[in-house]
């Protein structure tokens, strides 16, 4: 079961619940916090709140494709974590060395130490959703996104969902400094989210999702790559649980738990760029690239 937002006539949000088959229900709740709270209220899990609010009502005529989707939930804050994935390690080398994929840094200490990497990405004003534009920075010759798996946490720090995350990248200048991190990951319309929220409790295994990320350019697919969240360093308790440490988790953060999807050193996303993150079970998050404005 997914739930999605969508802009209805005369600009109303519409929340809804997505079934397996592909039927979409209304859902009367707001967004996707309230539900939460009606279900906790109720002693019901959200999925089933959801099937007792679905079972006697009619899905809408339209599709998922017919619908504007909008970000499913507006996240009062989006953070990440880095490194989590050998191909982010090599990567996040390649940028800090110059090349020399033999040289030992940091980036490989904080892989295998205790403590994963942890670091503030987004607000809600910064963050789209499935078809809003993402941003380039001006400041920046090369830039990517990482197609990540996003974890909705309650303010107990607990999964209530997935859904898809970019953390849009600048890998010059990360890689000139570290201390420069803030500013590789935050500006204004650098993540998007969506399109939809697993519930968590419909996921199996988290660590079985398959997800690929392709680019276009001019209507030519130019980059395509493929993992699975199997290849995770950590366990996603692990970085929700060094998240909420001594922390105020909001309900409704976000947590991107990290890429294992890199395009080529020579590559860098351009205005006009396409890019389409998808992931088995959630869907796809399809946003393009505009300059720096």
């Amino acid at each position: 079961m997914r739930i999605i937002r969508y802009l209805k006539a005369l600009s109303s949000v519409q929340l809804a619940a997505v079934t397996d088959e592909g039927e979409i229900f209304n859902l009367p709740q707001g967004d996707f916090l309230s539900l939460l709270k009606e279900a906790e209220a109720s002693a019901a899990s959200p999925l089933a709140l959801v099937q007792s609010l679905i079972s006697s009502a009619r899905p809408i005529p339209e599709s998922l494709e017919q619908l504007s989707l909008l970000v499913p939930i507006e996240a009062p804050e989006v953070w990440a974590a880095g490194v989590t994935y050998e191909r982010s390690r090599e990567a996040r080398n390649y940028e800090a060395t110059g090349g020399r994929m033999d040289a030992s840094t940091f980036y490989d200490k904080v892989y295998d130490a205790e403590r994963p990497e942890l670091f503030f990405k987004s607000t809600a004003a910064r963050t789209v959703g499935p078809g809003g534009a993402v941003q380039l920075r001006s400041d920046s010759s090369w830039q990517i996104p990482e197609p990540e798996l996003a974890l909705v946490l309650d303010g107990r720090g607990r999964i209530v969902g997935y859904t898809i995350g970019n953390d849009m990248s600048c890998r010059d200048i990360e890689g000139e400094n570290p201390l420069y991190l803030p500013q590789a990951k935050v500006w204004k319309r650098s993540c998007s989210i969506g399109p939809a929220i697993r519930l968590a409790e419909t996921v199996e295994d988290p660590y079985r999702l398959q997800m690929t990320c392709r680019i276009y350019r001019e209507g030519q697919k130019v980059v395509e790559g493929t993992a699975s969240t199997g290849q995770l360093k950590r366990k996603l308790e692990e970085l929700t649980g060094f998240l909420k440490r001594d922390n105020e988790l909001f309900e409704g953060t976000v947590l991107l738990t990290g890429t294992c999807i890199v395009p080529p050193n020579e590559f860098t996303l351009a205005a006009g760029d396409r890019v389409e993150i998808d992931i088995s079970g959630i869907g796809t998050l399809l946003n393009p690239v505009v300059s720096a404005s």
